[in-house]
Order: structure tokens, then C-alpha cells, then sequence
């Protein structure tokens, strides 16, 4: 399809090459959707609902998704930059899968105090990342830059974190029971912790 209209439900439908930054979707419906190669930057998504859909090789920087809710959405190869995933509604996210994010950027965004069990971020660049108070047990975060991302009151038990990098993870300040970390990254929870290492000399 060529475009995108609001108060529209969509089911099995392909969108190609759409550009509609800036513009606002208010109360549409996308069930087995695909979105490929579109830009949605600063795209205002209202009350909308995305459900078994995927987006690959999109621009979603900057757009806002007020209310809209998401069910076994997947993003790949794409950019979400600077998102406030709060504002969605996630009242019954935790039935089921919510989103999943693989090789795509989602630098600067936020999912504060979310409930993203079982999450997939996998070979992304998501620097400065706000994860605190979220919960992400079960996650997979392998093969992604987590270069100055904040996890606080994080729970990250049983996680998967292995050929992650450049996170800072205080194991004082969240939960890591069972989590999976590869070295030598996996050194730099020590970082966090109030011990001296030595190489064995006195």
C-alpha cells in the first residue's frame, strides 16, 4: 500500500517506501503488517495498535507513540532513536511478547519501569539507553553496544548477555540471578563493587 490513513484497521498488508514524517496516525489497526524501507520520523502513532507486524529497514527517530499498544512487534535493521516507549500502553503487554529489536539503533530512547520480559535486542547499537526500574529477565541482549545505557533497580535475572559491550552494570543496585555474561566484559561488574583485584603478588 501506498499509504497510511487514520481510524483505518489493516490485516496482511505490505507498506513499502513510505514517507509520513511528522505526520499523526490516530486509532488505526495493524494485524501481520509489514512496513519496509519507511520513515516515520517525528510520526506521531495515537491510540494505534500493532499486532504480529514488523518493520524492517524503517526510520521511526524521534516519533512518539502515545497510548498505542504493541503485540510481537519486530524491528529489524531499522532506526528507532530518541523513542519514549512509556508513553504506549502497556497495560496488557505482559500477556504476551511485546517487541523485539534486532541489528537496528535505538540510541537515546527510553523504557522506564516497562515490563519487556523475554525481550530480544540483539546486535544493536543502543547507547545511552534508559532501562531503569524496567523488568528484562529472560532478555537477550547479544552482540549489542550498551555504551552509557542506565540500569538501576533492573531486573536482568536470567538475562543473556554474552558479546554484549560496554555496559555498566552494578550488580549492587539490580537483579542478575542466572544472567549470562561472557568475558572479558563481564570484568567490568567488578568495577561496581567495593574489592581490590590483584594478580597474586602481596
Amino acid at each position: 500500500m501506498d499509504s497510511i490513513s487514520s481510524d483505518i484497521r489493516y490485516t496482511d498488508q505490505v507498506f513499502k517506501d513510505l514517507h509520513l514524517d511528522g505526520m499523526q496516525i490516530l486509532s488505526s489497526e495493524f494485524f501481520d503488517c509489514v512496513f519496509r524501507h519507511c520513515s516515520f520520523v517525528e510520526t506521531i502513532f495515537q491510540k494505534c495498535r500493532f499486532i504480529n507486524s514488523t518493520f524492517q529497514g524503517c526510520d521511526l527517530s524521534l516519533a512518539e507513540v502515545p497510548e498505542s499498544f504493541f503485540s510481537s512487534t519486530r524491528f529489524e535493521n531499522s532506526k528507532i532513536i530518541g523513542l519514549n516507549w512509556a508513553q504506549a500502553d502497556w497495560a496488557i503487554s505482559s500477556l504476551g511478547k511485546s517487541i523485539d529489536f534486532i541489528r537496528s539503533t535505538i540510541s537515546h530512547s527510553t523504557f522506564i519501569g516497562l515490563n519487556l520480559k523475554g525481550i530480544q535486542i540483539k546486535e544493536c547499537i543502543a547507547v545511552d539507553v534508559d532501562f531503569r526500574e524496567a523488568d528484562l529477565s529472560q532478555a537477550e541482549f547479544t552482540g549489542t553496544d550498551l555504551s552509557e545505557s542506565m540500569f538501576s533497580k533492573t531486573n536482568l535475572s536470567v538475562a543473556d548477555l554474552r558479546r554484549a559491550r560496554n555496559y555498566n552494570i552494578d550488580p549492587g543496585q539490580n537483579v542478575l540471578k542466572g544472567a549470562k555474561f561472557s568475558l572479558p566484559e563481564a570484568m567490568s561488574l567488578l568495577y561496581n563493587m567495593d574489592i581490590i583485584l590483584s594478580n597474586g603478588d602481596p
